[in-house]
């Protein structure tokens, strides 16, 4: 049941006749589709056919197979989606700087000024071997990891996903308690769902009509609800209007005087531990100040600038990890950086502000 989600069953059973024609392997489609529909552009799908020769050309014709196929996949849908080369991911870098090896056809010349352009490398492809240059990495993620890793498995999980392997540990040993949407489901939640499934296929599912709430009117009563340690406030109104009580006369009055009426007691408070958490704000963006949105959904794995630091337009702010890859966000105008407001390891949607620049 676990694995449920991972299972497109609308192309379980299709043949797509469609791979004479555009040539992509099973695997990179899949993917391809996956990303689109992070993006919500499923609908460009014909586009990316299209940009994905001209894509791999220009790269050098780099074979179709992981990692290379998922690296010029990736690149193809980034230039549909947001302009020819506008965002360029860290391993197209990689890759254009020889990382990867000699691909089997020349790289076009002005792609490859474009995409090494500020390099951290360099601008000028290598041409030996790419290990010779790999600076050792075991240590580094030993010292990272030595307050949590148990064995050789969970330093290699971080070495090769910094932060993605750094949260799947603390979930792994209990340090941080997983999102609901990462937990495995259960089989009594996989015949739930497919119940449901099966009533909208029949058409007993009905969407409720919101129905605006009346004016609250004079003949409303107020009761305090206890449900086990919660307390609710409940205006209760007939609905034909106010109650009229009617009581009995009042017997004979006597000589005897009644004792004082005990003075009223305040309904006790709300539990201040029930209270629900507002829901968090927004960062605010005021004028003359820029926001740095993030194009699409995922993962912030760092920041490369600090507030307070002054940056130009065109300057990495922010690493995304989007589609399988990581994505360089850049300044959008030149100012002063006045808030970060993420912190890396946190999901973000397409369109959330990472930054403001003022």
């Amino acid at each position: 049941p676990k694995y449920r989600d991972f299972l497109d069953s609308t192309k379980m059973s299709v043949i797509d006749t469609g791979v004479l024609w555009h040539q992509i392997p099973g695997g990179m489609f899949s993917n391809m589709v996956s990303q689109l529909k992070e993006a919500n552009a499923l609908d460009r799908l014909q586009e990316v056919y299209a940009e994905l020769p001209r894509t791999r050309k220009e790269l050098g014709y780099p074979p179709l197979v992981t990692p290379t196929s998922q690296i010029v996949g990736v690149q193809a849908v980034s230039n549909v989606l947001f302009g020819r080369y506008k965002m360029i991911s860290k391993e197209i870098k990689d890759y254009v700087y020889g990382l990867y090896g000699k691909p089997p056809a020349p790289i076009d010349p002005e792609v490859q000024k474009k995409v090494l352009k500020g390099y951290e490398r360099g601008e000028k492809p290598i041409t030996g071997r790419p290990a010779d240059i790999l600076e050792p990495e075991l240590e580094k993620a030993r010292e990272a990891t030595k307050d949590i890793a148990k064995d050789i498995g969970d330093v290699l999980i971080y070495a090769l996903y910094p932060t993605t392997g750094m949260r799947f540990l603390k979930w792994k040993y209990g340090l941080e308690t997983p999102p609901p949407e990462t937990k495995p489901k259960t089989l009594e939640d996989v015949k739930r769902e497919d119940e449901l499934i099966a009533k909208a296929k029949a058409g007993k599912l009905v969407e409720k009509t919101k129905i605006e709430a009346p004016a609250k009117g004079p003949g409303a009563r107020a009761f305090n609800v206890y449900v086990g340690e919660e307390y609710f406030k409940v205006d209760v109104e007939p609905v034909g209007g106010a109650v009229t009580f009617a009581s009995p006369p009042p017997p004979a009055p006597t000589p005897t005087t009644p004792p004082p009426a005990p003075a009223p007691v305040a309904p006790p408070p709300p539990p201040a531990g029930k209270k629900e958490a507002a829901p968090a704000a927004k960062p605010a963006v005021a004028a003359g100040e820029t926001p740095l949105l993030a194009p699409i959904p995922g993962t912030v794995i760092r920041y490369l600038v600090k507030e307070g630091d002054e940056v130009k337009s065109g300057t990495t702010i922010v690493v995304l990890e989007a589609m399988k890859m990581e994505n360089d966000i850049v300044a959008p105008c030149a100012g002063k950086v006045k808030a970060l407001t993420c912190k890396p390891g946190d999901k973000v949607a397409g369109g959330a502000v990472l930054a403001i620049i003022g």
